[in-house]
């Protein structure tokens, strides 16, 4: 154990929490690591052009990169942030126990305006669309950044409310006391997971962090991102789910949903099946929203994206 396992992170509070923890978990097994917080200062150069090595997350770039490079040996990632397909070379190492998955709301002490007309913030689509699902009368607005500075934008603004993950707040003990669980909001795909990414030609780390993998939730984040992959064919679009195992029974609870933008259309799918059949679960979901329409929404939202 004589190699020290560099661990990349962007440096935000959460992302250093999320490195952290995954360095507690390796030093506990007896691996000595470091960690590297890598600021993201556009495409660094490399002898291929980044789109060769299928690089595409926004968030996930720059750890890509550098882990092409060498620089670092693993990266941590919230796992809904990070694209269904990795880059060439790069594999998905562990994945850690999941966190809550529920969305919510931020408010500012008064819920009167969700009986009337309100403002809400998130740079979510899945978010924005559900909302809008919800409460036609409402106005969304975009909200970025990182978890901190969403929190203060939304202090300083004049809106009524904004749409967090629970678990990120939770994470950095940033939750308020002014807040209402989303429980009928479907979450992000892989929603409250983390994700470790390592290359996968280095031996020695893949199995370190294979010793770090929680298998309950690698079958459900598996589920979901498959859905979404199977739907969404590379672009952006308002897709949530949520796959849950019951071990009582032996079986997996899958929700689907797919919404337009503007809320109003929206294809869901419900269903429980043996764990036997997770393999395919998502694809074969996916495949019956597709069928049911959904082919024909995604090709509008592909549209109204590109505009």
């Amino acid at each position: 154990m004589d190699k020290t396992i560099r661990i990349g992170t962007r440096d935000s509070q959460l992302a250093l929490w999320q490195a952290h923890t995954v360095e507690k978990k390796l030093n506990d097994l007896g691996y000595k690591t470091e960690i590297i917080a890598v600021k993201s200062t556009g495409d660094i150069i490399l002898d291929k052009p980044l789109y060769e090595f299928g690089i595409t997350g926004i968030f996930t770039k720059t750890l890509d990169v550098a882990m092409i490079n060498g620089d670092v040996d693993i990266a941590v990632h919230s796992m809904k942030d990070v694209p269904t397909a990795l880059p060439i070379g790069i594999v998905q190492a562990a994945v850690l126990e999941r966190a809550s998955t529920l969305d919510i709301l931020v408010h500012k002490g008064k819920l009167d305006f969700l009986n009337e007309s309100g403002t809400i913030a998130s740079g979510s689509l899945r978010r924005q669309a559900q909302w809008l699902n919800r409460y036609p009368t409402h106005t969304v607005v975009d909200l970025r950044g990182n978890v901190n500075s969403r929190m203060r934008k939304l202090e300083e603004s004049a809106w009524n409310g904004a749409v967090f993950a629970k678990a990120g707040l939770e994470r950095i003990d940033l939750k308020p006391e002014n807040f209402i669980d989303l429980d009928w909001m479907v979450p992000a795909p892989a929603q409250g997971a983390m994700v470790v990414v390592a290359m996968q030609k280095d031996v020695f780390t893949v199995d370190a962090l294979s010793q770090l993998n929680h298998i309950e939730t690698e079958i459900v984040t598996y589920i979901e991102r498959q859905f979404l992959k199977t739907l969404e064919g590379g672009c952006t679009a308002p897709i949530g789910a949520l796959a849950i195992y019951n071990e009582k029974d032996d079986t997996i609870h899958f929700q689907g949903v797919l919404f337009s933008i503007d809320g109003k259309e929206k294809f869901e799918i419900d269903k429980i099946v043996p764990i036997e059949e997770w393999k395919k679960l998502g694809f074969y979901s996916a495949q019956e929203i597709l069928n049911r329409g959904g082919k024909k929404l995604m090709t509008e939202i592909k549209n109204n994206l590109k505009k």
